[in-house]
């Protein structure tokens, strides 16, 4: 199963984008729906928003009134946050027993119109956002729902920003032109994402990547791409980790490398550390079979838990490592490499040189870097004495 986080500004396309996943197969669960059959006629949750706000957020056939309550609730955060403390309890109860129920294999879509706004982003592997500038969220709004402009722009400032959910998203789907466009890109997002990632976490095997290494120009969105792992596998590892942070050459400004983003969790020791490994489900990453081994830069061997990505879009290696000298070494190298572009720039000819030389694999082309990476690790030690 593989769940996903669907979200975006009112009036974006959201709905388009869940109605096409559920044509698709995907199992849609919708936080609106939810919302409105918890606070339903007769319910527990329609007395304690009643009691909390008022007879005035009630119809006359005692339903209720929800253009009444949306101008009450969005004008006052206070009043909003109050609703949502009620609300959203239920929801995520009412959402786990239909998720609960759900076949092994679904795609499970939480659509979610406050994903980002709650701080829940973490809990899915994956999270899509639908985008649309304010002018055209507002305009559809005023045009196909019949809102007041001024009631549009509210709800809109009420939400997140347009930055906030960006920085949430793993995918972003532009819901600014026709249905049709966006149907488009929901279409092969199933196809060439959501399919694979759920067949691979399902099975439990690591997304096909490159055998050898593969070197691409920095990216400026790699901090940002792994803010979004490191953050699921915070949350998954809870208080057995003792830190989970981006490492390895995407951590590094600057700096090519193999698309690939490396995060180092450190535990308290190694049996805690291959347990966090085989616990990563909910962060997307899986635990290859076997047994996993650092190879440290004067060749010795260190057992470690590893994981890495079933989406087949993002490559992570997650290395869970007991704290020691290891766990200091790989942060002593990245943050000789951010402070010195002169180191940065000498890594990066030589990882260039050897990506060009002929090799068999990926571990072969790390394996040449032990030299330098010794030597560099020397330099900051002496650097910090």
């Amino acid at each position: 199963m593989l769940r996903v986080g669907l979200t975006g500004g009112t009036g974006a396309g959201k709905t388009t984008a869940a109605g096409r996943l559920a044509a698709l197969g995907a199992l849609v669960v919708d936080a609106d729906a939810l919302a409105r059959e918890v606070v339903a006629p007769g319910t527990p949750g329609l007395a304690a928003v009643v009691g909390e706000l008022g007879h005035d957020v009630l119809a006359p056939d005692g339903s209720l009134d929800r253009p009444a309550l949306a101008a009450l609730v969005f004008a006052d955060p206070g009043r909003r946050r109050a609703l949502e403390a009620i609300t959203h309890p239920l929801v995520r109860e009412r959402r786990d027993a239909l998720v609960a129920a759900a076949a092994a294999d679904a795609v499970v879509v939480d659509d979610i119109p406050l994903l980002v706004e709650t701080g829940r982003a973490a809990q899915w592997p994956l999270v899509v956002v639908v985008a649309a500038p304010l002018e055209v969220r507002v305009r559809r709004l005023v045009e196909t729902r019949g809102w007041a402009e001024a009631d549009a722009r509210a709800r809109a400032a009420a939400q997140a920003s347009d930055g906030e959910r960006l920085a949430a998203a793993d995918v972003v789907l532009d819901g600014a032109g026709d249905p049709q466009a966006l149907r488009t890109q929901v279409d092969r997002l199933w196809r060439e994402r959501l399919l694979p990632f759920e067949e691979h976490l399902r099975h439990g095997e690591r997304a096909a990547r490159p055998a050898r290494a593969e070197l691409v120009p920095p990216d400026p969105t790699w901090p940002a791409q792994a803010a979004r792992v490191v953050a699921r596998v915070r949350r998954a590892a809870g208080r057995r980790a003792l830190s989970v942070e981006h490492v390895g050459s995407t951590a590094v400004p600057g700096l090519p490398a193999k698309d690939v983003l490396d995060l180092q969790v450190v535990t308290a020791d190694l049996a805690t550390a291959q347990e966090v490994a085989g616990d990563l489900r909910d962060a997307g990453l899986v635990q290859p079979p076997g047994e996993w081994e650092d190879e440290l830069p004067d060749g010795r061997t260190e057992p470690k838990g590893f994981a890495t990505n079933a989406d087949p879009a993002r490559a992570v290696n997650c290395h869970v490592r007991p704290a020691g000298r290891r766990t200091e070494d790989v942060l002593l190298l990245r943050d000789l490499l951010r402070a010195h572009a002169d180191e940065r720039d000498a890594y990066a000819g030589l990882k260039a040189r050897l990506a060009a030389q002929p090799h068999g694999s990926v571990d072969e082309y790390a394996h040449r870097k032990g030299p330098w990476i010794r030597a560099a690790l020397e330099r900051a030690r002496g650097e910090r004495s």
